[in-house]
Formats: C-alpha cells, sequence, structure tokens
C-alpha cells in the first residue's frame, strides 16, 4: 500500500505542477474573503477599542492563523472528482484495485495542498509585516494540541465533502448542494467572525456540528483560549463527527456505485 501512496503522489504532484497558473488564481482567490475579513473586524475594533473584549491585535492573530488552518482543512475534491462521475471518467479507476477517492483523490487534494502551503508561507509572512501581530498567547503547547484536531478537522471535512461529492452519482447538481455545504461550514466554522461574536443560538448549534473543528477550534487551541472541558468535548465532538462521516461516505459510496452508470456503458 506504501509504494501505491509514494507512486500516487508522484503522479499527481507532477501532474499539480502543470497547473501553476490556475494554483496562483485559486490561492489568491481564497485569500480574498479571509483578508477583507480581518480588515474589517480590524478597523471596527481599532475605532472602538474593542468588540466585546477583542481587541484589534486580536482580530489580527485569529484570522493570521485562519489563514494557515483553514488552508491545512480544507478540500477540493468535489473539484476534482465530482466531475469524474458525471462525464464517465470515473469508469477507468473503479476497475483498479484501489479506492478512487480515498487513494487518488486523496492524494491529489494533498497533493495541491502542499503547493498551496508553499506560495501561502511568503504571502503570510508579507501579511505579518503588514499587519504586525502580536502572538504573545501562542505557545508551542498550544499548537502541539492543535495538531490533532487540524488532522481530525481534514479527515472529517474530506469525509463529509466525499459524502456530498458522492451525491453526484444522482443527481448533476452536486455542485449546487456543495456551495451549500461550504456555507455551512462559513457560517459555524469561525470564517466570517470569530464563534464567540455569533448569537448564543449559532454558537450551540456549532458545538455539536462539526464545522468549527475545521477552524475555529484549533484556532483557540494555538491561541490558548480554551479550557480542558472544551478541549476534551471539541475532540469528543470531532471523533464522533468522525466515525459518523466515515459509516456515512460508506454507505453513500457503496449506494452510488450501483446507481453509477457511464455514458455508452
Amino acid at each position: 500500500m506504501f509504494n501505491i501512496f509514494k507512486r500516487l503522489w508522484q503522479v499527481n504532484w507532477a501532474e499539480q505542477w502543470q497547473y501553476r497558473a490556475n494554483l496562483i488564481m485559486y490561492i489568491l482567490y481564497w485569500l480574498v474573503s479571509p483578508i477583507i475579513y480581518l480588515a474589517v473586524w480590524t478597523s471596527i475594533a481599532s475605532a472602538n477599542g474593542n468588540v466585546d473584549g477583542l481587541t484589534a491585535n486580536d482580530f489580527i492573530t485569529y484570522y493570521m492563523i485562519l489563514l494557515i488552518v483553514d488552508q491545512l482543512t480544507s478540500n477540493i475534491i468535489i473539484h476534482n472528482f465530482g466531475y469524474k462521475v458525471q462525464d464517465g471518467s470515473l469508469s477507468g479507476e473503479l476497475i483498479k484495485p484501489i479506492h478512487p477517492l480515498l487513494t487518488n483523490t486523496l492524494t491529489n487534494d494533498l497533493a495541491f495542498k502542499t503547493l498551496n502551503m508553499m506560495l501561502l508561507i511568503p504571502i503570510w509572512i508579507g501579511l505579518a509585516l503588514l499587519f504586525k501581530p502580536q502572538f504573545d498567547s501562542v505557545s508551542l503547547g498550544g499548537i502541539a494540541l492543535a495538531i490533532p484536531a487540524i488532522a481530525l478537522g481534514y479527515a472529517v471535512n474530506f469525509l463529509l465533502s466525499g459524502i456530498v461529492t458522492s451525491l453526484a452519482f444522482w443527481t448533476t447538481r452536486v455542485f449546487s448542494i456543495h456551495e451549500f455545504y461550504y456555507a455551512l461550514t462559513l457560517l459555524f466554522a469561525g470564517s466570517f467572525v470569530p464563534l464567540q461574536l455569533m448569537p448564543e443560538v449559532i454558537q450551540n448549534i456549532a458545538r455539536v456540528l462539526p464545522f468549527q473543528l475545521f477552524m475555529y477550534l484549533p484556532i483557540q487551541m494555538i491561541q490558548g483560549n480554551l479550557s480542558a472541558q472544551e478541549i476534551t468535548q471539541g475532540y469528543v465532538t470531532g471523533i464522533l463527527w468522525f466515525i459518523a462521516a466515515l459509516i456515512g461516505f460508506r454507505i453513500v459510496w457503496r449506494r452510488g456505485v450501483k446507481q453509477y452508470s457511464a455514458v455508452g456503458a
């Protein structure tokens, strides 16, 4: 299995380098919203002194960390797998003795993510020099505590996106459905605004959903803003969602493959 992933990595790594212009356009598109949120909330906090106790530096550090965490937990499988179901190119992968989505698509996503990080790092440094965040509350212990949460967040997000993408077996509207999923992620993961500034009902809903694991929870761990109980609750919720997402993905995938019929097949 190691040799399989090694070979898939070599192929997908080389493939990603062939689309450098697309990579640059994606990273710039992806950076726009967080930078706008950072600038807006920083301006508001600077003008008012703070926003519910959060200072301008709190917002700067939050969104600077978010840029890294979001990149690590996000995925693009709707774009590199959904079309395969619709145009029938999945047929060639189904006859191989490996899972199309959990091997080739996963490796492709990791290769894309690695290249993105290589491009993001110098941009991040430039933004740090521009906004001058003070990471006083960030510690190595907090970062170490957040690493498993980031890995768990990526796994849950990948499986949930896999479930949504697998709906392409039944409908051609899968990209629209995924946009709705993405909208939920933005709302409950803390992308628009840190969740502690959201209405209490939104915060309570977010605690039982998996989305805060994609951004908010790891960021708060890195910033050292969570109690031991909150960290434990976050990990337990994440593990339960991972199990549920894994079971859900297996069910949807098996039924979807049975439903699948390529053009001309």
